[in-house]
Parts: C-alpha cells; sequence; structure tokens
C-alpha cells in the first residue's frame, strides 16, 4: 500500500477511515475481525498487558493477515520499535510521537489543548476520544458529540473518533474516520459501506 503520510499530503485520501484497536479483551477475536475489516482498514497494536516477547511475537501474528488484507499497522510505541517490527505508524501522546521518517502519527487527543499539541508534533491524524461512554473508562467523563464536533472543527489534520462508536454515530457526525474496540471485534459490526469525510462547512454544529 502506497505510503502518503508526508506533512505535504496529511490529508490524503488514503488514510484509513475505520480503526480496529487491540485490547486485552477483544485479543481472542482480532483474527477474525481482521478478516472481516475492510481493505484499507487500521488496525492499532496496543497490547499493554503482555511482556515484550509475546507481545511482539502477537504483533507478527497479526500482522501477517493484515497484511494480506492490506490493512495499515500503526504500533503503540516508538518510532524505532515500530520500524524494527515492521509497522506502518506509530500511536500515542502527542509529546511522544516524534518524528520518525515514513511513519504515519497518530496522535491520542482528549482536548482543545491536546489537539494543539498534536498540531505542534506535526501529527498526521488525531485519534479524539472518549466521544461516548465507553467500557474502556466506566464512568469517565466524555466529550460528548458536541464537544467531540467543536473540536473536530479546530483541528488542522484529520479526525478520527474513538470512545462507543458506531458506523451510525460516525455517519451522524461526519469525521474522517472511527475506531472502536469491542465495536469493531465482534461479527457483524464491520460497517458495509464508506465513511464519508468531513465537510467543515455541513458538519453538525453546537
Amino acid at each position: 500500500m502506497a505510503r502518503c503520510y508526508s506533512d505535504a499530503m496529511r490529508r490524503c485520501q488514503t488514510l484509513p477511515k475505520l480503526w480496529l484497536i487491540s485490547d486485552a479483551r477483544n485479543d481472542a477475536g482480532l483474527e477474525g475481525a481482521l478478516r472481516r475489516l475492510p481493505k484499507g482498514s487500521g488496525l492499532v497494536f496496543r497490547h499493554y498487558h503482555l511482556g515484550p516477547d509475546a507481545r511482539q511475537a502477537r504483533f507478527d501474528a497479526l500482522a501477517r493477515i493484515a497484511r494480506y488484507r492490506g490493512i495499515v499497522l500503526a504500533l503503540a510505541d516508538d518510532g524505532a520499535t515500530a520500524r524494527r517490527w515492521g509497522a506502518d505508524g506509530i500511536y500515542g501522546a502527542p509529546n511522544r510521537l516524534g518524528r520518525p521518517r515514513g511513519l504515519m502519527r497518530i496522535a491520542t487527543v482528549h482536548s482543545l489543548r491536546e489537539l494543539a499539541a498534536a498540531h505542534r508534533a506535526k501529527a498526521d491524524v488525531v485519534m479524539l476520544s472518549p466521544v461516548f461512554a465507553t467500557r474502556s473508562h466506566p464512568g469517565a467523563k466524555t466529550l460528548g458529540p458536541v464537544r467531540a464536533m467543536l473540536i473536530a472543527r479546530d483541528s488542522q489534520v484529520p479526525v478520527v473518533m474513538l470512545g462507543g462508536m458506531t458506523a451510525r454515530r460516525a455517519h451522524t457526525l461526519a469525521p474522517h474516520g472511527w475506531a472502536a474496540i469491542d465495536g469493531l471485534s465482534r461479527p457483524g459490526a464491520i460497517p458495509t459501506g464508506p465513511v464519508r469525510s468531513i465537510d467543515p462547512d455541513s458538519a453538525p454544529g453546537a
């Protein structure tokens, strides 16, 4: 898959619109989920619960399926590790992304302040969360759809929304794309149609 993650092409149309996020709780179903994802989707591999060797082995096993299926791989780690493991990008807080050449940079963002930090870090994509209530952080405060859209409108790069997201909610909010852990791990949860890109002039407002 051709890469388009340079500063000059940050809004390239081949940036994935659908992202599966790995976690301990969806690990058993990841192979099936990857096989159901549309070509050109993305996988963010986290698996923080595993030790270094087991984590790399699990990444390698999933990477074989992802590459066969044409799925972009982002690793929650540093650029050197991502290159060594053969990932296409890195995922993390803006101040931990660095400037690794040839890798897509996905910045995790929860506020306007963190969005500004992502811009300074020259992130290629921001992953904004939590938009809705999520099992990852039960009882935690959410952004809500209105505030999430207001933050997305200030973004200089594509926004992927995470946290209780579904295809229906993504269609309503119209971000660049959306991501999920449980929401993309279950059979029947994968959307059959494309997720439309954000149009700042027609997106829902406050």
